[in-house]
């Protein structure tokens, strides 16, 4: 990469896809967001993403720059395409090419959660910290590994999906074809939708709004006292301590930094961490599991920092 080039990185998240080009002396020059659109299928999201590269490119006026997209999921080293995204209508493509084909400029395509973790160990809260483990708890549930500045992608390009890991085989249904993963707990969606099931044992009335709610809204419930989102949280906290327990006994990280929507629940940082203490192989809990720094957009600025 030349030294001297700008910066162009791109987010490609479910519902939504975020940019932002940086000059060469890396500050900020533009960050915009638009809608995913997902339901209109491939090409139409590689159109949008087409869309908001050519407002980057010339926020830039045209200057050299390196590009490099994140995006659930990651390319197969054996087939160079596209697996384990949620936005699954993606799965089995070739992205990479799609997408130099689309934007005209070589791509660095890397897992969204891969992305968030270098950013924030290289500009955000796991600065200093030698094995830094970023965590993104949103519509989706993944990780990110970065090793003294460096990200460890793995030979499979699996590191760091601990989203995929189960934790209760007779769990529910997951998109990547197992049961019980951490995904299917703790992530917004996996959350959603367990409130939905235990309304439904409860005997809710079908025309309970409550049915509709987001992930926050269940929250916000839980702060008010419901009672349904009470056991709800309960069960989410115990499963955040059980996730993040199995994470350290493998990894023993120096720094767990949390991003996504629902990085933004404060009691992730204190009854959260407890749940983890409590399920530990060890006597102590010394890991600091601690917020983002960079906010909502630190995946974009991730994946600039990647671009070729």
């Amino acid at each position: 990469m030349n030294a001297s080039a700008c910066r162009i990185g791109i987010d490609l998240g479910g519902t939504k896809i975020e940019g932002i080009a940086l000059d060469a002396s890396g500050a900020e020059v533009v960050r915009q967001r638009i809608d995913t659109e997902a339901h209109g299928g491939p090409q139409h999201i590689l159109a949008r993403i087409a869309g908001l590269y050519a407002a980057l490119v010339y926020a830039i006026d045209d200057a050299p720059h390196t590009l490099g997209i994140g995006t659930p999921g990651a390319v197969s080293p054996k087939t160079g395409l596209m697996k384990n995204s949620n936005t699954v209508c993606l799965n089995g493509l070739p992205l990479t090419s799609l997408l130099e084909s689309a934007l005209h400029h070589p791509v660095r395509l890397e897992n969204d959660a891969n992305c968030f973790a270098l950013a924030e160990a290289l500009q955000g809260a796991g600065v200093g910290h030698g094995l830094v483990f970023g965590v993104i708890l949103g519509t989706g549930c993944g990780g990110g590994i970065v090793i003294d500045g460096k990200l460890r992608a793995g030979p499979q390009a699996l590191a760091g999906e601990w989203g995929h890991m189960v934790i209760d085989p007779s769990g529910d249904a997951c998109f990547c074809g197992a049961h019980g993963c951490v995904e299917t707990f703790i992530s917004g969606g996996g959350l959603e939708h367990r409130f939905r099931t235990l309304l439904d044992r409860r005997g809710a009335a079908t025309n309970d709004p409550r049915r509709q709610w987001s992930a926050s809204l269940v929250h916000q419930g839980f702060q008010a006292g419901d009672a349904d989102c009470i056991e709800i949280m309960g069960e989410y906290f115990a499963r955040f301590g059980q996730a993040v327990a199995n994470l350290i006994a493998v990894l023993d990280p120096d720094i767990i930094v949390l991003g996504g929507g629902l990085s933004h629940i404060d009691r992730l940082y204190t009854r959260g961490i407890a749940e983890v203490e409590k399920r530990m192989f060890s006597d102590e809990l010394t890991t600091p599991i601690v917020r983002n720094q960079l906010g909502d957009s630190a995946g974009v600025v991730g994946a600039a920092l990647i671009g070729i």
